[in-house]
């Protein structure tokens, strides 16, 4: 028995392993291929958007007893990754009970509370007795509910008065009302609250399930932690991907289509090659600059690339700093005075690196001519102004974009890499006209 368990632990997972490689088919034939237990971990394991797809292959009676399986959350979210005129054939499966709350479920946003909260939950009056609501809860258990994380209080109008854990209840004395054992101090969300909100305040209380409200104080459903783990798996996949230069991909990478995935990807990189066009721009104003000092050219790339590196280190880290609240908008002048200080530091560093790096080169083999150390001077200024000028740039545009309402992961790594280009060109050849001047200018 236990050898046979193992091998269909191994088949499931192995299956799982290569899913996203394998055709609607062959995904099919897989599937049937495995016992009825390993069949249903496969199923619950998989997204909503590969449950869809497999419960479209099957057969109607099939579809049924699968659809049925779900709780009405996540038949919701299976619904909503298919086409409309699969919608309602799908739905037309369902439990007259279910249809209702899955259709209330498909009425809120998919980043809503609402629209991520299980209308199923465990339930009991306050005025029951603790034998009462212990039995209550076994019948609402083996009648419809798929998983009890916490029980709540509601009255004859299902306003929500408090929570109590089966545990409390247990140890009760069996005489004792609900109301004498609940608790009242309650955290609640309400049903519009948005997705993102929710993920923090998982991370702040500690809980596996918080109740959804509306603005009466009804209970509408239970939000649980699996839910919004994969909720911030989501965003947080958006936001690297708007942080690599591109729109964030609404599928996984495999069921984006080709031209899709060119058009998210082709919008910011033809913004950025017309930004790239202006680092050509200000190449050409000193032309004659770089006519007279070929040796200059040497270090366009380290010069340029040093603001980008150090520009996208303060992007990433200010971004992810405003998504867990941990830098506010009213705190930019805190933020400008630390990485001013900040890139001061760093570019001193890299400045003195360069220097040295040319100062040395010349010992080993005198290409900068007699005035070496003004090229190193001028690197090291160089670099020390684009780095700070880099810093400051990543940190503040995500700032400036959430104060005008935009996602600040636009400020993504690629645009400040530009604008550093741009200004380092800028910044890199005005130094050397400068301490250049009458020697190799």
């Amino acid at each position: 028995m236990i050898q046979a368990a193992a091998q269909e632990r191994l088949e499931r997972e192995e299956l799982q392993e290569v899913w996203n490689m394998l055709s609607a088919s062959e995904r099919l034939e897989g599937f049937r291929f495995l016992s009825q237990d390993a069949a249903e971990e496969l199923f619950f394991s998989l997204s909503s958007r590969d449950q869809a797809e497999l419960i479209l292959t099957l057969p109607a009676e099939e579809r049924r007893i699968w659809l049925r399986s779900l709780p009405p959350d996540d038949v919701a979210d299976l619904v909503q990754q298919i086409s409309t005129n699969e919608q309602e054939n799908l739905l037309s499966l369902l439990d007259l009970a279910t249809f209702k709350e899955v259709k209330a479920l498909l009425a809120y946003a998919e980043d809503q509370a609402g629209g991520l909260m299980n209308p199923r939950f465990a339930r009991v009056r306050p005025d029951m007795t603790v034998d009462e609501a212990i039995a209550y809860i076994r019948k609402q258990t083996r009648e419809y509910l798929h998983s009890l994380y916490y029980i709540y209080v509601l009255d004859e109008q299902q306003h929500l008065l408090g929570v109590v854990s089966l545990w409390e209840l247990i140890k009760a004395t069996p005489e004792k009302t609900v109301r004498q054992v609940m608790i009242t101090d309650l955290i609640t969300v309400k049903e519009s609250e948005h997705q993102e909100s929710l993920g923090k305040l998982f991370s702040e209380a500690a809980l596996i399930a918080i109740p959804v409200v509306d603005e009466e104080n009804h209970m509408k459903g239970i939000v649980t932690l699996d839910d919004v783990v994969q909720v911030v798996q989501e965003e947080a996949t958006a936001d690297i991907q708007k942080l690599g230069g591109m729109e964030a991909l609404d599928a996984p990478y495999f069921h984006v289509n080709l031209w899709q995935m060119i058009r998210k990807r082709a919008g910011w990189l033809i913004v950025l090659f017309f930004g790239e066009m202006l680092t050509a721009t200000a190449m050409t104003h000193f032309e004659d600059e770089i006519a007279r000092a070929v040796v200059l050219t040497l270090f366009i790339p380290l010069i340029i690339s040093s603001g980008g590196n150090s520009g996208s280190q303060a992007t990433t880290l200010i971004i992810r700093a405003l998504a867990l609240d941990q830098v506010r908008l009213r705190e930019w002048w805190k933020v400008m005075k630390r990485e001013l200080l900040t890139g001061l530091v760093l570019g001193s560093i890299l400045g003195s690196i360069g220097f040295l790096r040319v100062v040395l080169w010349q010992w080993v083999r005198p290409i900068y001519g007699d005035h070496y150390i003004q090229v190193g001077l001028t690197i090291f200024g160089s670099l020390l102004g684009v780095v700070l000028f880099g810093t400051l740039m990543g940190s503040l545009l995500p700032l400036i974009l959430k104060k005008l309402k935009f996602d600040p992961a636009s400020a993504s790594a690629p645009l400040v890499a530009t604008l550093v280009d741009v200004s380092g060109i800028v910044i890199y050849f005005s130094l050397a006209s400068v301490l250049l001047r009458g020697s190799l200018l």
